[in-house]
């Protein structure tokens, strides 16, 4: 085992990563498209409203966020019967 090893991170290198540069915003929007497509092509309410409510947010913390998001009142109910976002990230290829 290795001793006295030292790491010396590139603190504005890493905070460019998680604030999108570098390709990582293009990479994150495209992840989210697909969770997107996947989800509003799995219909499990009749009137549409769900699948129609269904879009994209995007914000800055301390790094980039992008999430998919459903603006209908019964989305959570939805989403707890039958898993629709869950079942899309993973169609999607989300980990």
């Amino acid at each position: 085992m290795a001793r006295g090893v030292k790491v010396k991170l590139n603190h504005s290198a890493v905070q460019d990563l998680l604030n999108g540069g570098s390709g990582i915003d293009a990479f994150l929007r495209a992840k989210a498209e697909a969770v997107l497509k996947a989800a509003q092509a799995d219909p499990h309410d009749d009137t549409g409203a769900y699948e129609a409510g269904l879009h994209i947010e995007e914000g800055h913390t301390d790094r980039l966020v992008v999430r998919v998001v459903s603006g209908d009142w019964k989305g959570h109910i939805l989403e707890a019967k039958y898993g629709i976002l869950a079942r899309a990230l993973d169609a999607a290829g989300g980990d």
